[in-house]
């Protein structure tokens, strides 16, 4: 006799989201090449004036500083990250239409590396004596600028009179992702050797130059976007409908188009910045989000925001400990993951696009 559990509601997933969310930290601080028990780990957060109510030993000065300067600045970019590319991964999909309507898929966000890159070869030679400038100023807003173009050209070339061609936008990327390989490589061959080092690292993605600057715009960008998006949410319900009506709703579709496509090239400069091209995760959150909790945005949106940082921050766990005490770069574990998914998406899709 089988037993029919009902259905979890909106509130419900999240709960759980928030929970599986916690025990994720919780293992993301503990995990690593130095061996570091739970207790430690959670030692290593409080202050100290309050370590001794709950240890009943001292916690090392140098396991201390790697928990609070290293492995925790780590783990919340890393859910900063995968929660920004995941609803501007939800959001894409919802304003196209279409289940392939990824950040990384259709060229933004190597729009966005290759703005990125020029600036950190532009202005790499005033990183030692402004800082700041290339982490909150030139970086992130060359990296918006490049993947708002690419944006731009995706929608032009995939979107006619009628409709939005999932083929079209799909061969866009392709050669939006050409160019800006060309354009890397070439930036590759004239960027001196700590330009290339910083490029060869950030291009692949990597968590390890998490700070609590980056962290700052991480963060803010994270909440600024959510309720940008989220306000936007039963706008994107009506567009599931179609153009014509939402139109006969009362929304302004291309005014949402741009706000949302400008909103998401923003959330994937802001990523690209701070830890370089992380690829597939708005690509499978989203999905994972309709599966769970169906596709109203006004919930999806949320879910999808602890799902990618989920994701992410398992992903990043992965790369630390698969090669101990070397430490992979987070891009590869994730294109390991989302490639996979993306080829059964195709499949499933075949004979529809």
């Amino acid at each position: 006799m089988s037993v029919n559990f009902p259905p979890l509601s909106s509130k419900q997933l999240l709960l759980l989201g928030v929970i599986a969310l916690y025990f994720a930290i919780v293992c993301s601080v503990t995990l690593g090449p130095m061996d570091i028990s739970i207790a430690q780990s959670m030692g290593a957060l409080l202050p100290e004036n309050l370590r001794g109510n709950w240890l009943s030993t001292e916690i090392p000065t140098h396991i201390a500083l790697v928990i609070q300067q290293i492995r925790l600045p780590r783990t919340l970019l890393a859910i900063a990250v995968g929660a920004i590319l995941a609803i501007c991964g939800t959001v894409m999909q919802g304003l196209f239409r279409n289940p392939l309507a990824d950040p990384g898929i259709i060229g933004v966000s190597a729009g966005a590396s290759l703005g990125a890159a020029i600036a950190i070869v532009l202005f790499g030679s005033l990183a030692q004596s402004y800082p700041m400038l290339l982490m909150f100023g030139t970086v992130p807003l060359f990296a918006f600028l490049g993947g708002a173009l690419s944006t731009i050209l995706v929608y032009k070339l995939g979107t006619s009179s009628t409709g939005t061609s999932v083929t079209m936008m799909l061969l866009a990327g392709v050669a939006i992702g050409a160019l800006a390989g060309a354009g890397l490589g070439l930036l590759n061959y004239y960027a001196d050797d700590q330009a290339l080092r910083d490029l060869s690292l950030w291009s692949m993605g990597s968590l390890a130059g998490a700070n609590w600057g980056n962290l700052s715009l991480a963060y803010g960008a994270l909440i600024a976007l959510f309720i940008l998006f989220y306000r936007d949410a039963s706008a994107l319900n009506a567009l599931l409908l179609g153009e014509s009506e939402a139109r006969h709703l009362g929304i302004k579709v291309q005014a949402l188009k741009r706000r949302l496509i400008l909103l998401a090239a923003a959330g994937v400069g802001v990523t690209v910045a701070v830890a370089g091209m992380i690829g597939f995760i708005g690509l499978i959150v989203p999905h994972l989000g309709r599966m769970i909790g169906g596709p109203n945005h006004k919930s999806l949106l949320p879910l999808s925001m602890l799902l990618g940082a989920l994701l992410l921050l398992v992903a990043d766990m992965i790369a630390r400990t698969i090669v101990a005490p070397l430490d992979m770069p987070v891009g590869i574990v994730t294109a390991l993951l989302g490639a996979p998914f993306f080829i059964w998406l195709l499949v499933k899709q075949k004979g529809r696009i």
